[in-house]
């Protein structure tokens, strides 16, 4: 089955348009968190390579970044058992379940150590959830399903592969900087509308 491109193509290009009105840090808000819910609310454009797990680690997949860096679009994809450790965005983040569900476990830091900040909370397809450095943006993430994957897409305000960020030990509070990077070197070819246009040719 071929991925239907076209959905990721329209969003890209209204989050591009939001960023050139607003800049990185202006673009967030219901505009766009409304294009993702969209985004997400069909689970026909996902291309298989960007959905296929690892059998020990989460996967990471590019979808797309901004040529100037104001946002990137990831797929995550959850292994049965597999989480993050607990970490910081450093920018600006909606998480918006695709397929099955994951739990995110918020973080508050402390002098000594990073204590849970409430219940863990259950994401489900369709729902969003939102990430603010402002707000408290430290947590840990894992796939809800034992025996299933799970995939969520994630909206950045700024290539998230490389930006630097922190990992934090909860028991001591102990931080470590890491930049994520990608699972993939290779991204969805969202540009090749050669198929498409073929069929409007006489």
């Amino acid at each position: 089955m071929f991925a239907n491109l076209g959905r990721l193509r329209a969003f890209v290009a209204e989050a591009t348009l939001l960023a050139d009105r607003h800049g990185s840090s202006g673009m967030a808000g219901p505009t766009l968190q409304a294009a993702l819910a969209d985004l997400v609310a069909h689970d026909d454009w996902l291309p298989e390579s960007c959905a296929a797990p690892h059998p020990e680690y989460y996967q990471q997949h590019l979808l797309h970044c901004d040529p100037l860096e104001r946002f990137s679009l990831v797929s995550f994809v959850w292994g049965p058992g597999q989480s993050t450790p607990v970490h910081d965005h450093a920018v600006w983040g909606y998480v918006a379940m695709l397929r099955g569900s994951e739990f995110s476990q918020r973080y508050l830091k402390t002098a000594s150590a990073c204590v849970p900040d409430g219940a863990p909370t259950a994401l489900q397809p369709g729902q969003i959830d939102v990430l603010s450095p402002l707000g408290g943006d430290i947590h840990r993430v894992w796939n809800a399903c034992e025996d299933a994957v799970s995939i969520s897409i994630h909206l950045y305000g700024g290539n998230i592969g490389a930006i630097a960020r922190h990992v934090f030990d909860p028991d001591t509070g102990q931080t470590k900087p890491f930049v994520s990077g990608y699972s993939s070197a290779h991204v969805p070819n969202l540009w090749d509308r050669s198929a498409e246009v073929r069929l409007t040719l006489k």
